[in-house]
């Protein structure tokens, strides 16, 4: 069993960075895909970013290409999502999620654990 809990969401202008953070418990940690999606009101979960548990390389989608970084401290069972150059489009609820020994890293239904979220908004 793996717990995620999710910081360092917040208000912040369009161009701003902010730098969110997924505190994972339970064993095993670097054996996880980790996984950051978003849902804004109406729309679907989306996938954003995900970190291979085997080699460490990363995914991004098509939007967070350029601006945003995924990343891993294995030794603090830690995942970052660092988000730079902010758009409104962007606000929306941000989710960790973890994915044992995971191949597919896009579809959120192959996670098998979820955090609660946290909310970033960006104003223009």
């Amino acid at each position: 069993q793996v717990q995620l809990v999710e910081s360092g969401g917040g208000l912040v202008q369009a161009g701003g960075s902010l730098r969110l953070s997924c505190a994972a418990s339970g064993r095993a940690f670097s054996s996880y895909t980790m996984g950051w999606f978003r849902q804004a009101p109406g729309i679907e979960r989306e996938f954003v970013a995900a970190i291979y548990w085997r080699d460490d390389s990363t995914y991004y989608a098509d939007s967070a290409k350029g601006r945003f970084t995924i990343s891993r401290d294995n030794a603090k069972n830690t995942v970052y999502l660092q988000m730079n150059s902010l758009k409104p489009e962007d606000t929306a609820i941000y989710f960790c999620a973890a994915d044992y020994y995971g191949l597919t890293l896009a579809e959120p239904e192959h996670y098998d654990y979820w955090g609660q979220g946290t909310q970033v908004t960006v104003s223009s």
